[in-house]
């Protein structure tokens, strides 16, 4: 049976896939740019490494978001790695809201996008291809600068957030 808003077949039920693809736990991230001096951000937990030479990751967006062309406009995006304790922004970002940088300290990449002052870490991206599968956007970027600094990731597993344990 093709599914009527991608137009591919689904062999999978579609809530049967969205348990089991819950049982991966990932990171959480805020994927901001901007246009105009107009900031955008969203949440995302599909974001992953590509190679490490040269340093590239790989980064998914629903098609309907306004950030998604503008990244495709802009060609820059910048991923901010969030930390543990940091559930409220992934909400916040997820969430449709005029001003989702209300009350976050904010500084500028060198590419001009947002940077959380308070993420773990962050990654300063130029896009270097943009692929389209059903709903969403897949980028495929180069990274220009990474930082990091100490402290746990926020991981996100079936719906919630949660804490990570080194065993």
């Amino acid at each position: 049976m093709l599914n009527p808003e991608t137009g591919f077949p689904s062999a999978v039920d579609e809530q049967i896939f969205r348990e089991v693809i819950s049982s991966l736990v990932s990171g959480v991230s805020i994927v901001t740019t901007q246009r105009e001096n107009a900031p955008f951000g969203v949440t995302a937990s599909s974001v992953t490494s590509l190679s490490a030479d040269p340093a590239s990751i790989l980064v998914c967006l629903n098609q309907r978001l306004a950030i998604t062309d503008v990244i495709s406009e802009t060609g820059v995006f910048a991923v901010n790695v969030l930390g543990e304790g940091h559930g409220d922004l992934a909400i916040q970002f997820s969430t449709s809201h005029e001003d989702k940088f209300r009350g976050i300290d904010v500084t500028s990449d060198k590419l001009g996008n947002p940077i959380l002052v308070d993420a773990l870490a962050h990654l300063e991206c130029r896009v270097i291809d943009r692929k389209d599968f059903a709903t969403h956007a897949i980028f495929i970027a180069l990274v220009e600068s990474a930082a990091s600094r100490t402290g746990s990731p926020l991981p996100y597993f079936r719906s919630s957030f949660g804490r990570f344990e080194a065993d």
